[in-house]
């Protein structure tokens, strides 16, 4: 059975910092992207951050040099730094796995499209 469980949100001030944890189990996370995706009220999904199993990544521009994603295949874990975190970032934020053919990428926008997810942890930025 897949499972997805993130933890680690919670409320900051604007400029502050912020690290989610994605632990995950029930696949092989080796042929597969991780990445994260969120939704805040009203928005639409937005695709945040993905990593390939070769560690390659793909950012939305709207996190661009403020976020980081990183992956633990030993560990089975997805982690996100949130850094220089803006009101803009409030949101719902899910980890979210798709297998991938071994010649194909992994593309930001498209992890809100992903079949494994998980049940998502709040992240509230607040001036």
């Amino acid at each position: 059975q897949v499972q997805l469980v993130e933890s680690g949100g919670g409320s900051v001030q604007t400029g502050g910092a912020l690290s989610l944890s994605c632990a995950f189990s029930g696949f092989n996370s080796n042929n597969h992207c991780l990445g994260w995706f969120r939704q805040a009220p009203g928005k639409e999904r937005e695709g945040v951050l993905v990593v390939a199993k070769d560690g390659r990544t793909s950012y939305s521009n709207s996190v661009k040099g403020r976020f980081t994603i990183s992956r633990d295949n030993a560990k089975n874990t997805l982690s996100l730094q949130m850094n220089s975190l803006k009101a803009e970032d409030t949101a719902m934020y899910y980890c979210a796995a798709r297998y991938i053919v071994p010649w194909g990428g992994c593309e930001a926008e498209k992890v809100p499209e992903y079949n494994y997810r998980g049940q998502g942890t709040q992240v509230t930025v607040s001036s």
